[in-house]
């Protein structure tokens, strides 16, 4: 079975138990000095030699900042579901990051980075327009916007000889999803994606100046055109079973609607939750398929296996690397001892590649079941919209292996270079 390049400086093939692993010195090396603010060369290519280092070495590591970084399976998933100890709330985090700013006053508000009463009460109103129902009913739109874009590639590739999967078609999948979901006017959904850009890269455990202004303008501009467009929406509301937007203006929970920082925060939350998620999905998906030939080659023999493989792209290339809480009370974890208001990163990433709940974990195997990933988190924050993401996936690889199973890279893809969203900026390709 074929095996992708290993670009991480000294990491080694695969040992028996499936995984990339750095010599022993190097690795405890690693695992004693790490910190997101200041990654090793190599990191952005290849990150889980680094992460199997941080798991075997040091599950529980303490950075500069006094936040603490955690690694394994086990301990996310036991965080993940214990609300009362583990807090999603940010804002006393936000505060020396953001400062007073819109980006403080976006990720504070927005449903992933709230707790109790305030998370479930906004959960409820977005979920009742996410129904299996709803989402089924999504598929045909899906199938035709996906056949739509593979037809525009093809034209693209008569007249250059060339595609971008990103700009081409991963990206341009998720923005319309969303757009109809929002019922955006089509003419108006150009700003989107780079407002999406702009906001979540301010979430880099440390960004520059340059981009928190990027993220503070592109929260403004967003607000702006939210309040002409729900203005809009309330005096012609849609289908509250179809139009989200609606729904977050209609839709109450325990006869209480959202206010309006609420309603205009959580709309901005929803294109940006499905927005670049989903476009990594597609494009890390499409390049290790790349890699890894023979299970190219058994999916496309095989489309029953495309539910399996999505599943198995969100684990071997998690969208979402890093996750975070704060202790609400003291802990122990991994037989540290951790105080009240600590810190702590959440290594998606690492989790998601664990051999202790993965068998063979640097291994794409997309037939892989069982697969507990933990993508979407898990508990009472998982993603609301991971339903949305699974459809749009399972339709976008299945179309295109479909059409282009031939399908080549014509260069080397152009990474994100991010340590929390793992994707690509352009993927260059030939189909064949």
């Amino acid at each position: 079975m074929g095996q992708p390049m290993q670009p991480f400086p000294g990491s080694r093939p695969l040992n028996p138990q499936g995984m990339r692993l750095l010599p022993e010195d190097r690795a405890r090396d690693i695992a004693a000095s790490f910190d997101l603010v200041d990654l090793p060369a190599g990191f952005h290519d290849d990150p889980y030699p680094v992460y199997h280092a941080l798991r075997m070495y040091a599950p529980v590591r303490a950075m500069a900042s006094g936040s603490v970084l955690i690694s394994r399976h086990v301990d996310l998933e036991a965080i993940y579901k214990d609300t009362a100890l583990y807090s999603s709330d940010k804002t006393v985090e936000f505060r020396p990051k953001f400062g007073e700013s819109p980006l403080y006053d976006h990720h504070t508000t927005s449903l992933v980075f709230n707790d109790g009463a305030r998370h479930t009460r906004v959960r409820r109103i977005m979920a009742g327009a996410l129904t299996p129902r709803a989402i089924a009913n999504m598929e045909g739109p899906v199938v035709a916007l996906v056949d739509r874009l593979l037809d525009a590639m093809q034209a693209r590739m008569a007249r250059e000889g060339r595609v971008d999967l990103i700009g081409d078609f991963a990206a341009a999948i998720p923005i319309e999803v969303i757009g109809n979901m929002l019922d955006v006017p089509r003419d108006e959904r150009d700003p989107l994606r780079d407002w999406s850009l702009a906001i979540l890269g301010a979430l880099e455990p440390a960004p520059g100046k340059d981009q928190l202004e990027r993220g503070n303008r592109a929260v403004r501009e967003f607000l702006s055109y939210l309040e002409r467009l729900i203005g809009q929406r309330r005096l012609r509301p849609g289908d509250p079973d179809k139009d989200v937007l609606t729904r977050l203006v209609l839709g109450e929970a325990d006869g209480v609607r959202l206010s309006e920082a609420e309603l205009l925060q959580n709309c901005i939350f929803i294109l940006n939750a499905g927005h670049e998620t989903t476009t990594n999905l597609i494009g890390n998906g499409l390049v290790a398929l790349t890699e890894w030939p023979d299970e190219r080659a058994r999916l496309a023999a095989d489309a029953s296996l495309l539910r399996t493989c999505v599943e198995e792209l969100l684990r071997f290339e998690s969208s979402n690397q890093l996750g975070n809480r704060r202790t609400t009370a003291p802990v122990t974890i991994g037989g540290i001892e951790l105080s009240a208001g600590t810190s702590i990163t959440l290594l998606i990433g690492a989790a998601n590649r664990d051999p202790e709940r993965f068998p063979d974990p640097d291994r794409l195997d997309v037939g892989r079941n069982p697969n507990r990933h933990l993508a979407f988190a898990s508990g009472p924050h998982q993603c609301v919209g991971m339903n949305v993401a699974r459809l749009e996936g399972r339709i976008a690889l299945g179309r295109f292996l479909a059409r282009y199973p031939r399908y080549r890279l014509a260069g080397l893809p152009l990474r994100g270079r991010r340590a929390r969203f793992r994707g690509y900026l352009s993927i260059p390709a030939v189909l064949e």
